[in-house]
């Protein structure tokens, strides 16, 4: 599969204090990643270096050739002020905002293809309500069709199984499934039994990142990751629990 993305080598961190570092990562078209760890270990560091947030203090991120690798990214609910005064259908659009001019206007295939998206997720009617009017479900539609509108290769979700319905989890898996066959995602979740069964690969983040090419993991390869994760099976569901990293 073709690269679209590599960090090498990549350090970060915040004034003084390093977060990352060491970090080497190939994202290839199609990649369904899932990201693990424990709190305060760097997921979140890592997502703002891909997203261009924060400059890495070494280290490189190098997209395939010369051509930008276009990102859409599913921020965290509790980030979102909810209470800003604008309406679903300004949040969607808002996802082009990068591929117009500073004072251009949406255009006719702009307002369409934002129909679509909304029609798709199930919230059209909702188009004209200001954002503070939905629930936790509406709103993780509305931003998965901000974040999708621009086609990217590459979608980026940072726990979108935080503080949303039971019914619209099972349905956000549905449709990730159905937007890896065009794009390559990476999702960072605490829920990591769930995760472990949509995601292709799986990386470990404490510090550095230890990468695991495949959706299963061994308690013997997690020891030779250095990835403390216990796996319980219970009936036909694997449970995954993280532990202390040494």
């Amino acid at each position: 599969m073709k690269k679209i993305l590599e960090l090498k080598s990549l350090t970060a961190g915040y004034d003084e204090k390093i977060v990352l570092k060491g970090v080497n990562l190939v994202v290839k078209e199609n990649d369904f990643l899932g990201i693990i760890g424990p709190n305060g270990g760097g997921k979140t560091t890592l997502l703002k270096v891909i997203l261009g947030i924060i400059k890495p203090v070494e280290g490189e991120i190098l997209p395939n050739g010369n051509d930008r690798c276009i990102i859409g990214y599913l921020p965290q609910i509790n980030q979102i002020d909810n209470k800003f005064p604008i309406p679903v259908k300004e949040v969607v659009l808002s996802g082009l905002m990068s591929h117009k001019k500073i004072f251009g206007r949406y255009n006719n295939e702009n307002k369409r293809r934002a129909d679509e998206l909304m029609s798709q997720m199930g919230i059209i009617h909702l188009k004209n309500k200001n954002i503070g009017e939905l629930s936790g479900g509406q709103l993780q539609r509305v931003f998965l069709c901000r974040a999708i509108i621009s086609d990217p290769q590459l979608l980026i979700l940072d726990e979108p199984d935080t503080y949303v319905d039971s019914n619209f989890e099972g349905e956000l898996y549905e449709i990730l499934d159905q937007l890896n066959s065009h794009m390559a995602i990476i999702i960072v979740s605490h829920d990591v039994g769930t995760i472990c069964s949509h995601v292709k690969t799986i990386a470990c983040v404490n510090e550095t990142l230890c990468y695991h090419d495949s959706n299963v993991i061994s308690q013997e390869q997690l020891k030779a990751y250095n990835c403390p994760i216990d796996l319980i099976t219970h009936g036909e569901v694997p449970h995954r629990v993280l532990k202390h990293h040494h």
